[in-house]
């Protein structure tokens, strides 16, 4: 007895150490890329781990009290090296390469995560980033409250659309108001706008540049706006004055324009995918009572 007892003691104290060592080899000062991959780290209780961000990293608030390393795909290694980082994470379309390579060799550990637009790309990020964080557990947690969110959010989705006819929609990203990008399939812009409830009228892959015309005759019911330098109603000021054809649309005579935050569709789906998908929902279908943050 005294001996399963003593075994059993020094397995016990084998874990704990292992625990231990687990927990003081996860890096404990880390730099993000991509706004989704940030607030990732925030919404997994990390946010104290952070000692800087990307410019695309605007949520929450306090990200932007932390020291900026740039727009995620124009990295300089002076910057961050400065921040002296145990781990620069972020998506796939972070860059250039080079400084990429220069921040290894200077023993920054360097993380990758997708930026696909899908719940695949979401489940595997979040998890990815919970075995970093030595916090696997809770990953799980977050990734079980979503998929229940998003059963609920489908559920309404299908009782919205008893009674009303499913929209046709454009997801157009601008800067300045000009270089207009239409979104299209396989975007994360094009998985929001689905799970919302929307008809993307945009079939080409990726993002494409329309002109005037084009975007005219495709006669959007619904139209989602965004642009990095603009906000609120310059927005549309800015993108009627470059698409003077899109005024006689179906979506600006009724009013159904959304001007949305960019940082949205930057390195994936984000924690704020429910909150995104209930409020383009509550635009698309607006006799259904709203669905607020994805709850019931």
């Amino acid at each position: 007895m005294v001996r399963i007892r003593a075994f059993c003691c020094g397995v016990g104290l084998s874990l704990l150490a292992q625990a231990a060592l687990a927990q003081s080899e996860s890096p404990q000062r880390w730099v993000s890329a991509g706004g989704a991959i940030s607030e990732w780290v925030v919404a997994l209780g990390a946010e104290q781990r952070l000692v800087g961000v990307d410019s695309t990293s605007q949520q929450p608030s306090s990200l932007r009290e932390l020291p900026s390393i740039g727009y995620q795909r124009q990295l300089a290694a002076e910057g961050i090296l400065a921040l002296r980082p145990d781990l620069l994470v972020g998506s796939e379309e972070m860059g250039p390469p080079p400084v990429l390579e220069q921040l290894g060799a200077a023993g920054v550990r360097i993380e990758r995560l997708s930026a696909a637009g899908d719940l695949t790309a979401l489940q595997g990020n979040v998890r990815r980033l919970g075995e970093l964080l030595g916090e696997p557990e809770r990953a799980e947690a977050v990734l079980a409250d979503l998929d229940a969110r998003l059963a609920r959010q489908a559920h309404w989705l299908r009782e919205a659309q008893r009674s009303q006819a499913v929209p046709g929609v454009l997801l157009l990203v601008g800067q300045g108001g000009g270089n207009l990008l239409v979104a299209g399939s396989g975007t994360s812009a094009d998985w929001l706008l689905e799970h919302s409830g929307g008809h993307n009228l945009a079939s080409h892959p990726g993002y494409k540049a329309f002109s005037s015309e084009a975007l005219a005759a495709l006669n959007p019911e619904v139209l989602l706006v965004t642009d990095r330098s603009l906000r609120g109603v310059e927005v549309l000021k800015a993108v009627l004055a470059q698409n003077p054809g899109l005024a006689a649309s179906r979506a600006v005579r009724e009013e159904r324009v959304l001007v949305i935050d960019p940082t949205l569709l930057v390195g994936g789906l984000g924690p704020r995918t429910l909150e995104t998908l209930a409020s383009w929902s509550a635009a698309f279908y607006p006799q259904q009572p709203p669905l607020a943050d994805g709850a019931p």
